[in-house]
């Protein structure tokens, strides 16, 4: 009677997805700058689909071995934007959580507030990203919403030590949603009301924080 073989034999090993590779030195780091500025820039111009390594190589003056060494295709560069945007934004919120005692309520709402303002253009390409690779984004909408709210939940309850938890967390949803929809404001090409649109939007979210 034959032996039986074992199922490690027979078994394919599970493939693990290519991912980033962490530069070690000064020199490392700053031309991964470089190629995700390029990769930025490109992926701006062109959209997702149609950009290529072979043009982001030469937009960043790189060998594209030295492209491909750092990011192994087009999806892992994509995903490298996405978190190096996030990053910046939880930065930012980061640096409102260390001053947050010495805010005041309108103080407060604008440092919010500016954020994603800030941040606008390299927001947009990350949803960009995001939208053109729905099927498998290696940094889900979803997971980089919750985490910014986290993060405001958190500063509110820096802010004012007396609020439930409970409400912090409903008033990091309300206040995420004021900082995108001021984004989508300032974004606004014919509207010739706009800037006292916004004065009006920094002014209900003022309020808000006064009532807290």
């Amino acid at each position: 009677m034959a032996s039986q073989k074992s199922s490690s034999a027979t078994t394919p090993q599970a493939t693990r997805a290519p991912t980033a590779k962490e530069p070690k030195r000064k020199r490392g780091i700053a031309r991964v700058a470089k190629l995700l500025d390029a990769g930025a820039a490109v992926f701006a111009e062109q959209g997702y689909r149609a950009a290529t390594m072979t043009e982001i190589a030469a937009r960043a003056e790189a060998p594209i071995g030295s492209l491909y060494q750092f990011f192994p295709n087009k999806d892992v560069l994509a995903d490298a934007l996405v978190a190096r945007y996030a990053e910046h934004v939880e930065a930012a919120l980061d640096r409102i959580r260390a001053q947050v005692a010495d805010l005041d309520g309108s103080q407060l709402a604008d440092r919010l507030l500016d954020v994603l303002v800030a941040h606008a253009a390299e927001r947009s390409l990350a949803l960009s990203l995001l939208d053109a690779r729905w099927e498998q984004p290696g940094v889900r909408p979803g997971v980089l919403r919750e985490s910014l709210r986290k993060r405001i939940t958190e500063i509110l309850t820096l802010w004012r030590p007396q609020l439930p938890e409970e409400q912090a967390e409903v008033m990091s949803v309300v206040l995420f949603q004021a900082m995108k929809s001021l984004v989508q404001l300032h974004e606004e090409k014919r509207y010739p009301g706009k800037a006292e649109a916004i004065a009006h939007w920094r002014g209900w979210v003022q309020r808000y924080l006064a009532d807290a």
